[in-house]
């Protein structure tokens, strides 16, 4: 008897023995792009398929692409698992991009030491005033900016401050000071970012984090989410080799150099069809230059200015124009390459030092393709058919209309209008398939 009590007994305190749902740890450092929105929607898809409880996102960012921020935004919103978004460690930011996933996340954290905010959207093309600021004219009078950029940017920076608006409404935070971060680029560090609840907790660290949560809940998925997190030991999301590549093909610069270098590749196949590796190489690099830059805020004009400039560099080494292709290509190029990319985001500019660095060994090589051709323009032919015309020759037999004479050591069959003795100096006017026209030295030109 006493054996089917301990079983039941067993049976029915399993349940409460019974392994906490986990909590998942998803690192997000430096700027926020395409790699990062695609490692944070499967790490929130895999903690949905395990059943966790949280998902922390530890942010350490500088900002980012906004493209990239709303897509991490979206799936935060859509998770059925709720998620914290905690600033950590000491020394770490949530600045610009950062701002919004911690306005955006069911629970906002940060550890002593770090801050948040400068959420103003980053100017395109040229810069325009800041806050408060007004044109100068030449008398020293304030004048209202005006023009294109200045009304793009306010329609920029409106959308933006809407957008965090939204964010803190949803989840209950302070709405006034994330308008202030969009509009006037202000910055906070944590223990006033709490006193003004811009975020729910401070914490030294994960375990304190989900000491201060538990207990806690948040709407996802579509119903309530209480944590039960005190004393879970949470296991970090390491970042995978898909994460790294894509992180490297989507930078900038990376998928600049692989357009260039597919670009020439290609050239080199065309001009050269048979050798299949050059083929290959640029096939495989235009594709992956591509895919980036349909992930990258990329200016579709820069882009085809760069393809002409390419287009008509190549063209000067076949069509020779004395410089005219080459010198129009190369200045595409260039001004293509500064627009390629529509956006100062740090970290997703193409360095000017690259461009200019492409650029002169683009102008070396076409200066040395002109220059080849202008050494070799002038200088009759050595080699091929077109050589054996005026030519020398020897007559190696008497013969009244064709006959047999050495020309460049060879011997050739050879016609005459007039009857030739064996020795006669002799000289190439013709080619007819395999037999040559001379005429006798002494009467050329008779």
């Amino acid at each position: 008897m006493p054996r089917y009590l301990l079983l039941l007994g067993a049976l029915w305190l399993s349940p409460a023995l019974a392994a906490p749902a986990p909590v998942m740890i998803v690192p997000i450092e430096g700027a926020i792009g395409p790699a990062s929105a695609d490692f944070v929607g499967r790490a929130l898809k895999r903690a949905a398929a395990d059943k966790a409880q949280l998902v922390v996102l530890r942010l350490d960012t500088p900002g980012g692409l906004d493209t990239s921020m709303r897509e991490i935004i979206k799936d935060i919103l859509a998770s059925p698992v709720p998620v914290a978004a905690y600033v950590a460690p000491g020394g770490a930011r949530a600045a610009s991009a950062g701002t919004f996933i911690l306005y955006a996340a069911h629970f906002a954290a940060m550890a002593p030491g770090t801050n948040l905010g400068a959420a103003s959207p980053v100017s395109i093309g040229a810069p325009s005033l800041p806050a408060g600021e007004e044109k100068k004219d030449k008398s020293g009078k304030g004048k209202s900016a005006s023009g294109p950029t200045d009304t793009m940017t306010k329609k920029v920076t409106h959308d933006a401050a809407a957008y965090i608006r939204s964010l803190a409404q949803l989840r209950g935070r302070n709405a006034d000071w994330g308008e202030r971060a969009v509009r006037e680029a202000v910055s906070l560090p944590a223990d006033e970012a709490l006193k003004l609840k811009v975020i729910d907790v401070m914490a030294d660290d994960v375990p304190a984090l989900l000491k201060k949560l538990d207990g806690r809940s948040a709407q996802a998925g579509g119903a309530k989410r209480v944590l039960s997190v005190a004393g879970v030991e949470a296991s970090a999301v390491e970042v995978d080799w898909r994460t790294r590549l894509l992180g490297i093909i989507t930078n900038p610069s990376v998928a600049y150099l692989m357009l260039l270098l597919g670009a020439y590749a290609l050239v080199f196949e065309f001009t050269n069809p048979g050798l299949v590796l050059p083929g290959v190489v640029g096939a495989i690099s235009v594709l992956l230059a591509m895919y980036a830059f349909q992930l990258l805020p990329v200016n579709y004009a820069g882009l085809a200015l760069m393809l002409l400039g390419i287009a008509f560099m190549v063209a000067e080494a076949f069509l020779p124009a004395f410089g005219s292709l080459g010198i129009g290509g190369l200045v595409a190029f260039v001004i293509g390459s500064i627009m390629l990319i529509e956006t100062d985001v740090p970290g997703f500019d193409i360095p000017y030092g690259l461009i200019g660095g492409v650029a002169a060994a683009s102008a070396a090589f076409l200066i040395f393709v002109v220059g080849m051709i202008a050494r070799t323009g002038g200088r009759p032919a050595v080699t091929g058919r077109e050589q054996m015309i005026g030519a020398a020759g020897e007559a190696l037999e008497d013969f009244e209309r064709e006959g047999w004479a050495r020309v460049h050591g060879e011997s050739w069959r050879v016609r005459a209008a007039v009857p030739v003795r064996r020795g006669q100096r002799l000289r190439v006017t013709a080619i007819d398939g395999l037999v040559l026209t001379v005429n006798l030295e002494s009467t050329e030109g008779g």
